[in-house]
């Protein structure tokens, strides 16, 4: 068992005091509540997704899981983009159903399966592949495997999981600084209200303090 870095930090405490305004709540709660069942995806493409995201961010059964594919489906179905997009990539929603249905035949082709069916180090072997560019099939329609890989499954998936506030409490992040912002800018120093990061020998003191963080 890995001990954890922030150990009793929950960074939802913060939710009613000076560390959040009432934009950041509004968005918070709202990322909490996403719908779990798909909106965007298909029933296909949900089992791929949902393979595929258990390969680029696996979670162990420790911690409550982050739901990254329904926050992924989330994003489809509002289609708010990043505001720039490379020329060799299709728009968003139209870059996942590809890159999803061409990760599926890759798959069939290789192992007779669809990609949520085959083994986690076949899964892995393929997505190698896709990562160095060298999946070929037709389903791709001309879209790079690697550009795909590195721009939507890496970028939404990992992103994904960095806007969740458990992942928030794992890495000891207080979610956004507005309003009450920061104080103590100095180097290895942090504010009252931040997480404390446990240290050998000293994770009970580490326990008690982030239990007193608001």
């Amino acid at each position: 068992m890995t001990l954890p870095r922030y150990p009793g930090y929950d960074v939802t405490k913060k939710r009613d005091t000076p560390s959040w305004d009432d934009v950041t709540r509004e968005v918070i709660d709202a990322r909490l509540a996403t719908p779990k069942e798909p909106r965007f995806f298909d029933a296909v493409e949900w089992l791929a997704l949902r393979a595929l995201c258990a390969c680029i961010v696996p979670q162990d059964d420790e911690r409550e899981a982050v739901d990254l594919p329904a926050l992924l489906d989330a994003k489809l179905v509002k289609d708010t983009g990043d505001g720039y997009r490379d020329a060799r990539l299709p728009p968003m929603r139209d870059a996942w159903r590809i890159g999803l249905a061409a990760l599926d035949a890759e798959s069939r082709t290789r192992h007779e399966l669809p990609f949520a069916s085959i083994g986690k180090d076949a899964q892995n072997a393929l997505l190698r592949d896709m990562q160095q560019g060298t999946l070929k099939h037709d389903a791709w329609r001309r879209m790079p495997a690697a550009l795909f890989f590195s721009m939507r499954v890496l970028h939404d998936i990992c992103g994904a999981y960095y806007s969740h506030p458990r992942a928030w409490s794992e890495i000891g992040f207080g979610g956004p600084a507005n309003p009450r912002g920061y104080v103590r800018m100095v180097f290895g120093r942090r504010d009252p209200w931040d997480a404390a990061e446990a240290k050998p020998g000293k994770e009970e003191e580490a326990l008690k303090e982030n239990r007193r963080v608001r």
